[in-house]
């Protein structure tokens, strides 16, 4: 017989896990407390903790917090979410805000209970995030103001003091910018796609249009276009055939009498001309006694000639959508959502700063002799000496940026388990979606083994007498999570394959950064950036336990110089929780998500900078950690 429970609390969060499985309509869902952000997996709500003293504050944010999290569970289908989902941040904050009302809104409808509920969560974030004392538009967030003034259209209910703060100060905006678009938004509540096809229209009416990317549903007629288009080809082409067919048929009876005529005349050569040819090819044949040297096998490695690979054959590259099926891809995705939820408004702050630092290094350039602009005091002259000539004027343009493409590589190794890998996802999403915002081509790269301890290679290793000094010794997994050419929009749920458990192993940097190095200098931008976020040294217990135990460090360190020596590429690192800096130049260390928002932001931001100033001021804020 269990010992009862000495804790006041655990009674209520029995009692309220109940009911959030009875609300989600999922009586296998799991329910738990932490500390943690509060989240939503497939299979999991967490909620946050309730202390032993059971406070007010504390049972009516548990409450609102079940209470969102299990009609999000209910009534929120990820992929059709994801398959509208806007490329640009703010769009998207947008759409999340609005997608997260709708569900709200849907579950005030058949359960009213859970309007109070969530009320007084939605009043605890507003007054957690200091929204009762903004005063401009500044500093709230528009993303929020639409979902708060969405409530406020579908329960018809008083807002908390904060939120009701933000919504008023954007309140005008959005209904001079939205007119019309939210009538019978009741009709759309229901049906998730309708809806987020009308916050697309929302988005649009709201001056973010430019963010949305392609419409899906166009993509899909277009692709139903194509492939009529391609049936009717083929019928043209089966038909072009059958032509061709009969004029070769034609054609191949005067060839064969063409040919018995040759054939005639070839069978007259002379025996003598035929010795003569046989003693010509006996000539030309090589001396067997001479001696052939074989061609020297080419290196394992350009940055190291030495590096030795017992085996590469049971080595793999593999896209991440080859890993994972498109369901379990949404539902790995869906959890790290889930992950970044209590971090979007740090997300955006980060994304928006990274985007104006990017494009202030925009290279400037004139226009010169113009009839109107900013008068040119360089051509002033040419009217002193002639008064009859006009003056001049010139215009100060904005150029493109030049080609750029950036590699994002990122360790996926079991040391990364946890935390680390989820902040190495949420980073590359953040940095792809806000490049690609700037027209910079974003690459996402991932790196691991096939094996603990070696795999199939170890294997064979040990059938052939375990030969010494074997070099690496485990099977490569080399994974493509983007493209540089494909959109992020349609590559994003491939970051959650990071999530999957029994993905994450070995570490063998060197030969991942040579091989994302490689591909970087096959493309034809003009400038390459290689990011690289990783944890730590390179470890592979199979290859470590029978080579020098510096053997995969010392590789990484000679790739490392060689990229930089040649200066095709621009290598930049981030440490997750490790100080990555004695392996790269230019590198910093986060420690948690959050950092994100304050001084990453800037030391990010600087990884991108040309100017030689920013570069000494960001060597000098590493310095400092």
């Amino acid at each position: 017989m269990s010992k009862p429970s000495d804790n006041p609390a655990d009674p209520f969060k029995k009692a309220l896990a109940e009911a959030t499985k009875v609300l989600a309509g999922d009586s296998d869902l799991t329910v738990t407390y932490s500390m943690d952000p509060s989240g939503l997996t497939p299979d999991t709500v967490r909620l946050p903790q309730v202390s032993r003293r059971m406070t007010r504050e504390e049972v009516l944010i548990a409450r609102g917090t079940a209470d969102s999290l299990a009609l999000r569970h209910k009534y929120h289908d990820g992929s059709t979410f994801n398959r509208y989902a806007p490329q640009g941040q703010m769009a998207y904050d947008i759409y999340d805000a609005l997608e997260t009302a709708r569900v709200e809104a849907v579950g005030a409808r058949h359960m009213p209970g859970t309007s109070q509920n969530i009320g007084a969560k939605i009043g605890n974030d507003a007054l957690r995030r200091g929204y009762d004392g903004v005063t401009s538009t500044e500093d709230a967030p528009l993303a929020q103001a639409m979902g708060y003034y969405m409530r406020h259209l579908t329960t018809e209910q008083d807002l908390p003091s904060g939120a009701q703060n933000v919504m008023e100060i954007w309140r005008s905006f959005i209904e001079q910018q939205t007119a019309g678009t939210f009538d019978d938004l009741d009709s759309f509540l229901e049906d998730q796609s309708a809806f987020a096809r009308l916050a697309r229209r929302l988005i649009e009416d709201l001056g973010y249009g430019d963010q949305l990317g392609d419409d899906p549903d166009e993509l899909d007629s277009d692709e139903d276009q194509n492939a009529e288009t391609d049936e009717e080809e083929e019928q043209d082409l089966e038909s072009d055939n059958q032509d061709d067919e009969q004029e070769d048929e034609a054609e191949a009876s005067a060839e064969n009498a063409q040919e018995e005529q040759q054939d005639a005349s070839q069978a007259s050569m002379s025996s003598d001309d035929m010795a003569d040819e046989e003693y010509s090819e006996e000539m030309e044949l090589p001396d067997e006694e001479s001696e052939v040297e074989a061609p020297q096998p080419a290196p394992v490695s350009d940055a190291d000639p030495n590096y030795q690979v017992f085996s590469n054959k049971y080595d793999e590259e593999i896209a991440a959508e080859d890993l994972a099926d498109p369901a379990e891809l949404e539902r790995l995705r869906a959890y790290l959502d889930q992950q970044l939820e209590p971090l979007k408004g740090a997300v955006s702050r980060l994304a928006n700063k990274l985007q104006r630092r990017l494009q202030a290094q925009q290279n400037r350039s004139w226009e010169f002799d113009l009839e109107e602009g900013t008068l040119d005091a360089g051509r002033l002259a040419r009217v002193v000496a002639n008064p009859t000539t006009p003056l001049s004027f010139k215009h100060e343009k904005d150029t493109e940026f030049r080609d750029t493409v950036v590699t994002i590589l990122l360790d996926n190794s079991g040391s990364m388990r946890g935390r680390p890998i989820s902040i190495a996802a949420i980073c590359a999403d953040v940095l792809s979606r806000t490049l690609e915002r700037c027209s910079v081509k974003v690459e996402v790269l991932g790196f691991t083994t096939r094996a603990w301890k070696g795999g199939q290679s170890r294997e064979e290793w040990l059938a052939q007498g375990r030969p010494q000094m074997p070099g690496r010794l485990n099977d490569l997994r080399h994974i493509i999570y983007k493209n540089a050419d494909a959109p992020m929009r349609r590559t994003r749920s491939n970051l959650g394959l990071m999530m999957k458990e029994g993905l994450l192993k070995e570490n063998i940097d060197g030969e991942a950064l040579e091989w994302a190095h490689k591909r970087m200098i096959a493309r034809s931008e003009a400038r390459k950036v290689l990011m690289v976020i990783s944890d730590g040294a390179p470890v592979d217990d199979s290859t470590l336990s029978v080579n020098p135990a510096n053997y995969l460090e010392k590789h990484l360190r000679d790739v490392i110089e060689m990229v930089e020596k040649r200066k095709q590429v621009e290598l930049i690192a981030v440490g997750i929780g490790h100080d990555v800096t004695r392996y790269y130049e230019r590198a910093v260390t986060i420690t948690d998500v959050e950092q994100l928002a304050g001084a990453m932001t800037e030391q990010l931001a600087a990884l991108f900078d040309t100017d030689p100033r920013a570069r000494a001021r960001f060597a000098g804020i590493r310095k400092a950690m």
